[in-house]
């Protein structure tokens, strides 16, 4: 029987790089078959999986060495909900795929209905795609897959920015997915427990290429202590009172000086909108917002009157979307763009496992990587004041580990860190003041 994939000395190195992303890579995957795939951060799983989606780009983009065949149609979902949402409906989402490959009219809404069904989204065709939080959103990008009748079905750590409902919601609606399609599925994620039971076979991607694996082969979770809590009386760094946002109720909230705080809440609720505000860089729409005079340094109270330079000194700021602030053609460029000391910006980059890739392009990065890179450029001014939006994300095992461990020397010098986050080790271990946003 023809195999649905087969890969034969697969490789690509990309255009801006010395070093191939993927090397010598063989691969075959029967239909029906349920894979996943794990590896550390940067070894190349990301890469492989755009590989199989045909996402690779061309001969200006990078040079493909072996051979890559797939006997069918490849569907994909990725990390981010947001960035998969296509059509203002639910229907029309669902539908655009199908009118793509120019399935009959006829053929397309019983597909589409199908499709909703089987992922659990029983909604009305013309339900706002706005409206859907972010386990919803996933669940739509995966029966936009299935409206298309896809093989071969890659997710692309798909429950990497989604609360704790919404990676069950996705968890089941896949495993229902699996259940009633011949579709082979092929998981990429840094948490496999949660993909391991329905899986049926196990691979590993590193340095030495992609091995066969076992369930009882995956990586444990991290083992960290608890959080510290705060100590009485310690002062905020800063106040919130009735602040009103362009998203959510008005809040009142405190970040205590040289402390972790943690925000946590549903997909939707507004913690990334509060987080800016928080940070300066979005003006509020009501309330009150105030930096103690240690942030502030005889500047105004308000960090929202401040010059950007002004608040690049003494904030530094991790967007929930590493690209969104990234601006220069190296990653070395990228450290530099802030006028912060080489000795500074080595030391980051030697902490953060990037050292060896300075000179590459920041967005041929790994998911994990282009994270690590944010943060770093978030740390060369020595901030006062850190705001994490989900700073985990992409992260395997021992790069959590160490993220953990340097934010927790940051509160032990000092600075203030506020973060946003669905991961609830993070919380645990970083949790001194804890924020529930509704």
């Amino acid at each position: 029987m023809t195999a649905l994939v087969e890969a034969r000395g697969l490789g690509w190195r990309h255009a801006s790089r010395v070093d191939p992303a993927l090397e010598n890579i063989s691969l075959r995957l029967e239909r029906g078959e349920k894979v996943l795939l794990t590896g550390r951060s940067g070894a190349g799983k990301s890469t492989l999986l755009a590989a199989l989606a045909g996402l690779l780009g061309d001969e200006e983009d990078g040079d493909q060495t072996g051979t890559l065949t797939i006997d069918g149609t490849v569907g994909m979902v990725l990390q981010d909900p947001d960035s998969q949402v296509i059509a203002s409906r639910v229907g029309d989402d669902v539908a655009f795929g199908c009118e793509n490959l120019r399935i009959p009219r006829e053929e397309i809404w019983p597909r589409v209905r199908r499709a909703l069904d089987l992922v659990g989204l029983d909604l009305p065709l013309d339900h706002p795609t706005r409206h859907l939080s972010g386990g919803q959103k996933q669940r739509l990008a995966l029966a936009g897959v299935i409206a298309m009748g896809a093989d071969l079905i890659l997710l692309d750590e798909p429950t990497a920015n989604l609360d704790p409902v919404g990676q069950r919601e996705v968890v089941e609606a896949v495993t229902a997915v699996a259940a009633e399609t011949d579709a082979t599925l092929f998981v990429v994620e840094h948490r496999p427990q949660l993909w391991a039971v329905l899986m049926d076979r196990f691979l590993h991607l590193d340095e030495d290429g992609l091995h066969e694996s076992t369930a009882a082969g995956l990586p444990a979770p991290p083992v960290l202590p608890a959080a510290r809590g705060v100590a009485p009386g310690t002062p905020p760094l800063v106040s919130a009172r009735d602040l009103q946002t362009i998203w959510g109720p008005p809040r009142t909230l405190d970040l205590p000086q040289g402390a972790s705080t943690v925000i946590t809440g549903p997909n939707g609720a507004g913690k990334s909108t509060l987080a800016l505000t928080l940070a300066g860089l979005l003006d509020p729409v009501g309330g009150e917002l105030t930096y103690a005079e240690e942030l502030r340094q005889g500047l105004r109270k308000s960090p929202h009157t401040w010059s950007s330079r002004q608040l690049a000194q003494r904030v530094g700021y991790v967007f929930q979307d590493p690209e969104h602030q990234f601006v220069a053609r190296t990653v070395a460029e990228e450290m530099a763009v802030s006028g912060g000391p080489q000795e500074r910006i080595d030391e980051l980059l030697h902490r953060l496992r990037l050292t060896h890739l300075a000179e590459a392009n920041p967005f041929t990065l790994s998911g994990g990587e282009k994270r690590r890179l944010s943060v770093a450029t978030a740390l060369v001014n020595a901030p006062a004041l850190l705001v994490l939006d989900e700073p985990t994300f992409g992260q395997d095992p021992t790069t959590f580990v160490e993220l953990v461990g340097m934010v927790r020397e940051l509160t032990d010098r000092g600075v203030t860190v506020a973060s946003i986050t669905h991961d609830e080790l993070y919380a645990h271990a970083l949790g001194d003041h804890l924020v529930e946003v509704r």
